[in-house]
């Protein structure tokens, strides 16, 4: 089995409340078809369950050099794994 290649392996963080996406970050899930006209969120093999943790978890991103929510993370090209609390980022620049 070959390994994933990857630069970084950044750490989860848990927040209590919901964080707000951007708005270029929604313009652009709508132009892929991630997010509907209303604004609700249809990822492929997320349950709302999980998408509901999503929600509620940040990454230091190494890309961007801030901290962004999960689910910008989980749909930027740089993602490749979450593995136990951790995500495996690329680190391309964009």
């Amino acid at each position: 089995m070959d390994e994933l290649e990857y630069k970084y392996e950044v750490d989860i963080k848990q927040t209590e409340k919901r964080q707000r996406l951007p708005q270029n970050v929604k313009d652009e899930l709508k132009a892929s078809g991630m997010m509907d006209d209303k604004g609700k969120l249809k990822l492929k093999g997320v349950s709302p369950k999980m998408l509901k943790r999503m929600k509620q978890e940040l990454v230091d991103c190494p890309v961007f050099k801030e901290e962004i929510q999960f689910i910008q993370c989980f749909v930027c090209p740089n993602f490749q794994s979450r593995v136990t609390g951790q995500v495996l980022c690329k680190g391309d620049p964009l």
